[in-house]
């Protein structure tokens, strides 16, 4: 379930528009299993995602000074957030089309701030929450901590042009041991609103998206990105 947190920074826009983009084979899991991966935090490639910046860091060691278990804390959380991220963008983007597929494969999910909120709801194990990424200089400026979820709402600046949302969920009162992620129930047909096709892609590839989307009992929007359209000159 979807858990509002006024302390956490979201578009105040339900219909903001945001973007993941995937390859086939997640594509597929995603609708064959209706559930939604969600990565475990320090397996990202960023090796700060979790982190603190400087100031902030140096006031939890003051801190833990006669509270050792105090950092200790902050290392181990890390293993029990878990992040599914989606970029903010009123267009597609170019730029994520060439870091998240390859090979001319690959489509994206539009979907909206809102869908995203509502697609949650059937989720009953896991409470979510959902933030928009604060892009920092990580040697200036200081990243509260008094919410547990901000160290994961911060990244450098770096990143800025990744625009990134993200749903959210620790699962230490789980009691679990997490590898690289795990599943969460998520209604498919509310999360996405439409799918577009790799703009490089040829005409059989878009075919097999539409028959796999169709075969799987799913009816959604689907287009080719027209990023590589024709030139009008």
């Amino acid at each position: 379930m979807y858990i509002d947190d006024s302390n956490i920074k979201l578009p105040t826009d339900p219909d903001t528009i945001v973007w993941k983009y995937l390859d086939l084979s997640k594509f597929v899991d995603l609708l064959l299993y209706r559930k939604l991966f969600m990565s475990r935090s320090d397996k990202f490639e960023d090796q700060y995602e979790g982190t603190f910046s400087e100031p902030t860091f140096e006031e939890i060691k003051k801190l833990s000074i006669n509270n050792p278990d105090f950092l200790d804390y902050y290392k181990t959380h890390r293993e029990n957030v878990v992040i599914s991220s989606w970029h903010i963008n009123e267009y597609e983007s170019f730029a994520m089309w060439q870091i998240f597929t390859q090979k001319s494969e690959g489509l994206a999910i539009q979907s909206t701030v809102g869908r995203l909120q509502q697609a949650l709801s059937i989720e009953t194990t896991y409470a979510q929450h959902i933030g928009e990424v604060n892009y920092i200089d990580y040697k200036k400026e200081y990243i509260p901590f008094e919410n547990d979820f901000f160290p994961f709402l911060f990244k450098r600046k770096s990143f800025q042009y990744e625009r990134e949302i993200r749903i959210i969920s620790d699962v230490t009162a789980h009691q679990m041991k997490i590898d690289n992620g795990l599943k969460i129930d998520i209604d498919i047909n509310q999360l996405i609103e439409k799918i577009y096709i790799h703009p490089k892609s040829e005409n059989w590839y878009k075919n097999l998206v539409i028959e796999l989307v169709k075969r799987l009992g799913f009816n959604f929007e689907i287009e080719k990105s027209d990023l590589e359209s024709d030139i009008l000159i």
